[in-house]
């Protein structure tokens, strides 16, 4: 027998995902190791050469990201002119943008201050490396389409909206016989509904 209110229920916390658990930590620990290492360098060489080094860093990682930015658009506006001119050949720019995205990455990471930073985006420059990543990267990219299975769009959002943490999207399916067996109710008239 109940006599008072109902007992609220409060929904299931999501869990965590491990990148939203570790990246915070992740990013701490590559921002103490950043001035660490500029505090080991600026005492072995002086702090005026850690700070031509920053600014050699931005410098050089501002001509990277000019040019790999000047590199995308000329392909871009080269694909429209061949689409516009119906000489579209499949793959016709690929050649040359193909590390574009490695290369402002590259650059980005040279003007970010710090030496790790500075280190992996030079490293991100070199062309083998680039295209050893973007091999990685197609083939990991095909996986994950490969394993979310085949289905249209509004598949994927009724999904996100059954899944909802507060629950209230229900599940369900409308049949409506009184069209198909002829007995439809006026036009204007709407049948009430139950709760």
């Amino acid at each position: 027998m109940t006599t008072g209110a109902p007992t609220p229920t409060y929904p299931a916390r999501p869990r965590r995902s491990r990148l939203r658990t570790f990246l915070p930590l992740g990013v701490a620990a590559w921002l103490v190791l950043e001035i660490w290492l500029l505090t080991v360098v600026a005492s072995a060489a002086g702090g005026f050469t850690v700070f031509l080094l920053l600014v050699a860093g931005f410098l050089v990682g501002s001509a990277v990201v000019k040019r790999a930015g000047r590199r995308a658009f000329r392909a871009l506006s080269e694909t429209l002119q061949q689409q516009q001119g119906g000489t579209a050949a499949p793959g016709a720019g690929a050649g040359r943008s193909e590390g574009n995205g490695f290369l402002m990455l590259g650059g980005l990471l040279l003007m970010l201050p710090g030496l790790v930073s500075d280190v992996v985006g030079l490293v991100l420059l070199v062309p083998p490396v680039q295209k050893a990543l973007g091999r990685h990267t197609e083939r990991t990219f095909e996986r994950k389409i490969r394993e979310a299975g085949s289905g249209s769009f509004g598949d994927a959002f009724q999904q996100a909206r059954i899944h909802r943490p507060d629950g209230k999207v229900v599940q369900g399916e409308v049949i409506r016989d009184d069209e198909a067996s002829g007995d439809a109710p006026p036009h204007g008239h709407r049948p009430p509904l139950n709760r």
